[in-house]
C-alpha cells in the first residue's frame, strides 16, 4: 500500500531532511510514526501526500508513483489520501457542515448525497448535533473530530495523521485513538506521526521511529 525506497529530502544549505528512508506498510496496517520534533516526521508525510517531493527514490503509494505524478494529476491523487493536521486547519468562517462537505464540493457531487454523506460521517465522529456551530464555538477535541470527518468523509484508502492528539488531553486523545482505530477496522490504511509515548505503549501498533532524518528502528 504505502512503499518508500532510498528516499532524499535536501533543502538549500545543505539540509538533509530525510536520508535514505526505506519501509513498507501493508494495506488495512494501522503504523506509528515516532521521532522528536525536527526528526522528519513531517516532511516524510508530505511526500506520502504530494505536497512535496523527494530529492531522490521512490514513493509507491497503492497504484501511484507519487514522485512521479503530473500537476494535473496530484488533485485525483489526493482524494484516495486522507490528511489530518494537527492545527486541523478548520475554515473558521465556515460551519462544521461546511468544512466537512468541501472535498465533496469540490469533487462535484449533489446536494443530496453531500447532505447525507456529511451528516452520517458527522454523526459516526459523535458531533453530528453541532453540524451548524463554527469551528471557534466548539472544543480542540470536536474540533479534531470535524478535522477527521473531512479528511475521510470522501472515503480514502489511506489516512495521513501527524500530532492528531498533540494538542488534546489525556482523555480526549484516547478517544481520538478509539475513532481512528475504528476507521482502520473499516479497511483504510492508518499513519500516525506521534510522540506520546503512553499512546505508543497502550495500543501497541508497529512503529516506525525517525531520528535526524533517518530510520532507526521498525517494530515490532
Amino acid at each position: 500500500m504505502i512503499k518508500l525506497s532510498h528516499i532524499y529530502k535536501t533543502y538549500h544549505g545543505p539540509t538533509h531532511a530525510l536520508r535514505n528512508i526505506n519501509f513498507e506498510i501493508e494495506k488495512g496496517e494501522f503504523v506509528f510514526l515516532t521521532g522528536p520534533s525536527g526528526a522528519g516526521k513531517t516532511t516524510l508525510f508530505k511526500m506520502i501526500s504530494a505536497y512535496d517531493k523527494p530529492t531522490s527514490g521512490k514513493v509507491t503509494v497503492g497504484d501511484f508513483s507519487v514522485e512521479q505524478l503530473r500537476l494535473s494529476e496530484i488533485p485525483f491523487y489526493r482524494r484516495k489520501v486522507g490528511v489530518v493536521f494537527q492545527d486541523f486547519k478548520l475554515l473558521k468562517n465556515k460551519t462544521l457542515f461546511e468544512n466537512v462537505a468541501l472535498p465533496l464540493i469540490i469533487r462535484g457531487d449533489t446536494t443530496d448525497f453531500i447532505k447525507t454523506k456529511v451528516m452520517d460521517t458527522l454523526e459516526l465522529l459523535g458531533i453530528q448535533h453541532k453540524h451548524n456551530q463554527y469551528p471557534e464555538f466548539i472544543s480542540g477535541g470536536e474540533q479534531q473530530r470535524v478535522a477527521i470527518a473531512r479528511a475521510i468523509i470522501h472515503q480514502p484508502f489511506i489516512l495521513i495523521a501527524d500530532e492528531p492528539t498533540g494538542n488534546l488531553d489525556p482523555t480526549l486523545a484516547q478517544e481520538i485513538m478509539q475513532i481512528l482505530e475504528q476507521i482502520c477496522a473499516q479497511g483504510t490504511t492508518v499513519f500516525v506521526a506521534t510522540h506520546d509515548t503512553f499512546l505508543i505503549d497502550k495500543y501497541k501498533k508497529r512503529r516506525i521511529e525517525i531520528h535526524k532524518g533517518e530510520i532507526l528502528e521498525t517494530s515490532p
